[in-house]
C-alpha cells in the first residue's frame, strides 16, 4: 500500500534502523522505544492487523513469532522479553500493518497500568 509507513519501510522508501530480514519478515528499533530494547517486527506483505495476517497468510504469522523469538535472543533477552500485538485504534494501534513489538531490558508490570 503507498500510504503505508511499513510498507515503505519494506520498500526501502524510508529508512529504519534494521536488526533482521528474512524471506517473511523485517525487524528495525522502534523510534519512541517503551524499553530499553523495543523492535518492530513486521511481515513483507500488507495485512492491517495480525488476525488479518494470521488469516491471510499463517506462514508469515508463524514467521513473526519465530523471527520475534531470534531477535530476543540475538538481542540477550531470550529468557525474559515481552511481544505485543495491537489490534485497532481503540487497542493502541498507530499504523495498520501487522506487527509485533519486543519489549525487554526492563522489567514489565502484570497487569499493566
Amino acid at each position: 500500500m503507498s500510504d503505508c509507513l511499513f510498507c515503505s519501510i519494506v520498500a526501502g522508501d524510508i529508512p529504519a534502523t534494521i536488526v533482521a530480514e528474512c524471506e517473511h519478515t523485517i525487524a528495525f528499533r522502534d523510534i519512541n522505544p517503551q524499553a530499553p530494547v523495543h523492535i518492530l517486527v513486521i511481515p513483507r506483505i500488507h495485512h492491517p492487523d495480525i488476525a488479518s495476517l494470521a488469516a491471510a497468510e499463517p506462514v508469515a504469522a508463524a514467521a513473526l513469532l519465530t523471527d520475534a523469538r531470534a531477535i530476543a535472543e540475538a538481542e540477550g533477552f531470550g529468557h525474559a522479553y515481552r511481544l505485543v500485538f495491537n489490534t485497532g485504534a481503540e487497542a493502541g494501534q498507530s499504523v495498520f500493518h501487522a506487527h509485533g513489538h519486543v519489549l525487554a531490558g526492563r522489567e514489565f508490570s502484570w497487569p499493566p497500568g
